[in-house]
Order: structure tokens, then C-alpha cells, then sequence
């Protein structure tokens, strides 16, 4: 929502002008945020108002000191920003540190999602692994993706390699349709989480078996929504230990040599047929 409204914001032409001076200015939805050291109450104030500048709506989930000297580093609705102290200028973008060759918005991006990730509780994943995992990581997964599915097939191979899959879900329809009823994959996947057997519930799913109905307290609406705070936007999409994004659809050694290079995965597949490229 916030890129988009970016993008639109940028090709309108218009400038963003100086909101910290108005105090009745509209600010960004109140949530409780992550307010990093160094960030006083009064910035919060103008890095809030500035967001709204592009939307009233946009949440805002962290703010922190960007690395460079006069900006605040904003997570908001999934996106990274940077706003300036003054709240006249808002830069949309990765930050590289030259002297260290270093991406230190992905760093920072890392370092959110593995904090975020941790919240989620065990009971509320759909884990394979094997009996001494070597690793383990998190993928956000649609029982009816492609992709979603092609890694699955190869679960067995994950966990031979020593790698532990813990699963979320993330139905790319979303959680409710433009009528406001649950999206038919919303439903099925439900219905996976509210399995006697999730694990083979999932399976089946993924292997094109609908999963028999069934309702019960779940965390899939949860889970949709954290992925959208963490900015997914296809499925799969994994994540190492660190909280870094190690691409989509990958293989075993793919994924392993990802994890010991420090890569980030760029460049795997998401949300294709992988037989049909639809």
C-alpha cells in the first residue's frame, strides 16, 4: 500500500513540504512501535506526521537513527524509509555504507524480522525437521502455490541436508474477498492449521488434496499479516536464522550455500508455475 502510494505520490509531482511545524497536521495510524534509542518523543512525532504526508493508514512499526547523520530509519507497512529530522524530506531505498560495502538497510531489515519472527510461537508453525537440525528457517507458504509446492516435494531433501522448514502461512488472495467473505485459499489453509495432523494435512494440500474442513482458534490471519509487515509479497519466501530473506524457491544446497555466503537469495522464484511459468 505505502510504495504504491509513493510511486503515485512521485509521478503526481508533488513536493513534500514541511509538516513538523503544524501540530495539527494528520500523523500516521498510532501503533505501537519500536522506537530505537536516540529517537525522542518529539521525532516520533514528526516522522509520524511525515509518513501521513503519503498515508493516514500506513503503520508504522519501527523507528530508529538511520546510519546517516540527520535521517530516522522507518519500517512502515513494509517498506523501509528514511525521513529527515526536520520532516521535509523522505528518501524510499536501500542505504549503503561505502566504506564498509555494506547494504545497511538489508541489515536493519534482518534484524526487524528476526525479532518479529521470534514472537511467533512454536505451536502455531507447521514444522518438518529433521532429528538434529543444522539449521532452520521460516517460510511464508500458500498451499496452493506452485512454487510453494515444488519446494515442498522436496521436503525430505531439505531435512536430509540437516535443514529444519517451519511454515507460516500467507495466502496470497489475502484473508477476505472485496465482498468481505474468506478467500477460498484463506479457508483451505485454515483448515490445514486446524488439522488433527497438520503436518499431513499440509501435505496433502500442497500436493493438490484439499484438506477436509474444519475451524478452530488459528493464526493464519496472524500470520498473513506479519508477512505483510515484514514486506512479502510472494510466496514462498524463506528466511534465514538472522532474519535475512533467502529468496523463494531454492534448493537444498541453493539455500545452504545462500546461508554460508551471507547472499540474500536474489533472483529465486516465486509465485510461477514452475512447469508453466504461469
Amino acid at each position: 500500500m505505502l510504495k504504491k502510494l509513493f510511486l503515485a505520490v512521485c509521478v503526481a509531482g508533488f513536493s513534500f513540504g514541511a509538516v513538523a511545524a503544524d501540530t495539527t497536521a494528520a500523523t500516521a495510524t498510532s501503533t505501537i512501535a519500536m522506537i530505537g534509542k536516540g529517537v525522542t518523543p518529539a521525532a516520533e512525532k514528526i516522522v509520524r506526521q511525515s509518513i501521513a504526508v503519503l498515508s493516514t493508514k500506513a503503520e508504522i512499526d519501527s523507528i530508529e537513527l538511520a546510519p546517516m547523520p540527520g535521517f530516522y530509519q522507518v519500517i512502515a507497512s513494509g517498506q523501509m524509509l528514511y525521513v529527515s529530522a526536520d520532516g521535509k524530506y523522505l528518501l524510499n531505498g536501500d542505504m549503503l555504507d561505502l566504506g564498509n560495502k555494506q547494504n545497511v538497510s538489508k541489515v536493519a531489515w534482518a534484524t526487524f524480522r528476526k525479532a518479529e519472527l521470534a514472537k511467533v510461537p512454536a505451536a502455531q508453525r507447521i514444522v518438518f525437521a529433521p532429528a538434529h537440525p543444522k539449521v532452520t528457517i521460516t517460510v511464508f507458504t500458500d498451499v496452493n502455490c506452485a512454487f510453494c509446492r515444488a519446494l515442498h516435494e522436496h521436503i525430505a531433501d531439505f531435512n536430509k541436508a540437516g535443514i529444519a522448514v517451519e511454515y507460516l502461512a500467507w495466502p496470497r488472495e489475502g484473508v477476505v474477498t472485496t465482498a468481505g467473505r474468506p478467500t477460498p485459499t484463506y479457508t483451505e489453509m485454515v483448515s490445514v492449521w486446524c488439522a488433527s495432523n497438520r503436518n499431513a494435512a499440509f501435505s496433502d494440500a500442497t500436493a493438490g488434496h484439499a484438506p477436509k474442513a474444519a475451524t478452530c482458534t488459528n493464526p493464519v490471519k496472524d500470520q498473513f499479516e506479519l508477512g505483510l509487515k515484514l514486506g512479502i509479497d510472494g510466496t514462498p519466501t524463506i528466511f534465514g536464522p538472522d532474519g535475512r530473506t533467502l529468496g523463494g524457491y531454492v534448493t537444498p544446497d541453493q539455500l545452504l550455500k545462500a546461508i554460508a555466503d551471507g547472499s540474500d537469495g536474489e533472483g529465486s522464484d516465486q509465485g510461477e508455475d514452475p512447469g508453466t511459468g504461469e
